[in-house]
């Protein structure tokens, strides 16, 4: 298989009718070696218009919406970023190719240590990778100046707020399948708040933050 030429397809047909025309987002799809982030059994999908199958039941995002988060989060080089959600570790590459420094957190060992060993090999010195579970008593150490969370959630939990640090931003994906809301939500001071709707899709949810259920009687 043509990766380069899978790969400018991917930018020329997917990511940039979506609307993203950010220099440095298209740089990085281009330069950033998706194929090394995925399953081996599925490395010819790297590029497909496709939510990629990962272990443990999880998926990596489809790279046009990677890319439309990357341009919403227009993250800068003295920012630090907290990842909510580690994958394949291809999304934090390229935060830590845009950003200070990445703390990234990963429920499932398995998905962290296959993360690690691809950043490793690609000498990322600047990313922190932890195992824990954000929904169930796992806490960064200091809040940020951007947060991603890479899976859904029914409404955005309270504690993941008190991670941004003021003028900071997240990105989270909010809502019901199969109608879910991409949002970039910006804090403007200690308790006030900017929304801005990105665009609809659908995500798997992130584990653990599935709603109560109601009762009916």
């Amino acid at each position: 298989m043509n990766f380069e030429q899978a790969r400018f397809n991917m930018v020329e047909q997917q990511i940039r009718p979506w609307e993203v025309l950010d220099s440095r987002v298209l740089s990085l799809l281009q330069t950033i070696p998706r194929e090394d982030f995925v399953p081996v059994r599925y490395r010819k999908l790297a590029f497909a218009d496709v939510a990629v199958p990962l272990e443990a039941g999880q998926v990596m995002m489809r790279p046009k919406i990677e890319a439309r988060m990357l341009q919403a989060l227009d993250v800068k080089e003295d920012e630090t970023v907290l990842e909510i959600g580690t994958g394949s570790g291809f999304i934090t590459a390229c935060l830590a190719a845009m950003a200070k420094r990445v703390v990234s957190v990963e429920l499932f060992e398995e998905l962290h240590r296959e993360a690690a060993a691809r950043l490793e090999s690609r000498h990322t010195a600047n990313v922190e990778l932890f195992v824990g579970d954000v929904m169930r008593g796992w806490q960064p150490e200091q809040a940020h100046d951007v947060v991603v969370v890479t899976g859904s959630v029914a409404d955005v939990p309270e504690h993941f707020l008190g991670w941004v640090n003021p003028g900071g931003r997240m990105f989270v994906v909010c809502g019901e399948s199969p109608a879910m809301e991409a949002r970039l939500l910006t804090r403007q001071g200690v308790s006030e708040w900017s929304v801005e709707s990105l665009f609809e899709t659908d995500l798997p949810r992130l584990v653990h933050a599935e709603p109560e259920p109601e009762f009916e009687f």
